[in-house]
């Protein structure tokens, strides 16, 4: 320690700090300072998850119950939309295009409702996916949480849309002969499975929809490109049975097609396994793993980077 006269009055200098010559890194290191806003590690990243699940089933809830509020019928155009669609595409393909060769009337019209039912739950949960980052940044630049939240409470939110809108499709399905029957347990696997397959593609869509919001605006057309693809309105091994073998098949094993397929096979008599795809259920449990997997990885590799710019 040194001591300087200066007008009878005496300075003491600080002696030298212990974090003297210390990069950042290394002062961050000693007292335990972590970046605001870091990712963590995967499995971090799925407790914090699990720990946030009940705001992820309440935020699904709540965007459900506002999204027809300003709606006289409400809640109900969750069923009247795609049954409205599956009366438009009946008239189309049903009565004018013939799409319905190969079926009975009684077999066609539950087929393409189910159809109609099971790919908007698909399309919805691409849709919504796609702006729920973009589309909530106040919530994600104000709060810290787990960004996939968000994508994964959309999907919910369409399960939980889909389910409602399942009794239009028994209805449907019974008034044209089709009773309950062991079959119908076959919905619970099916449904889960492609909720599961949803929820990853709805992680894909959120990453790439928070950094190009003009995603939005492709999205329907490449939905609507997915859907005549995937036999919503016509089945794929009679309509294509002229052609090479090989398209109707890379036709059935898109993932729609297969989570369709299984829905109409446990729900109408007459659509029996010759109209499902070799292997149809290890089909289903591999897209859904393999996409939940792959998005649930994509999304969380850019956690950090969600509301910056």
């Amino acid at each position: 320690m040194s001591e300087t006269t200066h007008d009878a009055g005496v300075a003491v200098s600080a002696p030298p700090s212990p974090d003297d010559g210390l990069s950042g890194r290394e002062l961050a290191a000693k007292y335990g300072l972590t970046v605001s806003g870091a990712r963590p590690g995967l499995f971090e990243y799925a407790r914090q998850l699990w720990g946030r699940r009940h705001f992820i089933l309440a935020f699904s809830q709540a965007k459900l119950t506002a999204q027809y509020s300003q709606a006289k019928l409400g809640q109900l155009w969750q069923v009247v939309t795609p049954l409205l669609n599956a009366a438009v595409y009946y008239l189309i393909f049903g009565l004018i295009l013939g799409a319905n060769r190969g079926m009975d009337h009684d077999v066609y019209i539950p087929f393409l409702v189910t159809g109609v039912f099971v790919f908007h739950f698909t399309q919805n949960s691409v849709m919504s996916g796609v702006r729920a980052i973009s589309g909530n940044l106040g919530l994600v630049r104000a709060l810290h949480f787990p960004r996939a939240s968000l994508p994964i409470s959309f999907a919910l939110q369409q399960l939980q849309q889909l389910l409602f809108s399942m009794i239009v499709v028994f209805v449907v399905t019974c008034a044209f002969g089709n009773y309950p029957s062991l079959s119908w347990l076959l919905i619970v696997p099916a449904l889960a499975l492609q909720f599961l397959f949803n929820t990853g593609l709805s992680l894909i869509m959120a990453r790439a929809g928070s950094k190009t919001p003009d995603l939005a605006q492709l999205m329907p057309f490449v939905m609507r490109t997915w859907m005549y693809a995937s036999g919503v309105m016509f089945s794929i091994p009679i309509m294509l049975k002229d052609k090479p073998a090989w398209i109707a098949d890379v036709l059935q094993w898109n993932p729609v097609a297969v989570y369709m397929d299984l829905m109409r096979f446990a729900l109408i008599d007459g659509y029996g396994r010759d109209n499902l795809p070799p292997h149809v259920w290890a089909l289903a449990l591999g897209w859904a793993v393999l996409v939940a997997v792959l998005g649930f990885v994509y999304f969380w590799k850019s956690e950090e980077r969600y509301g910056r710019g």
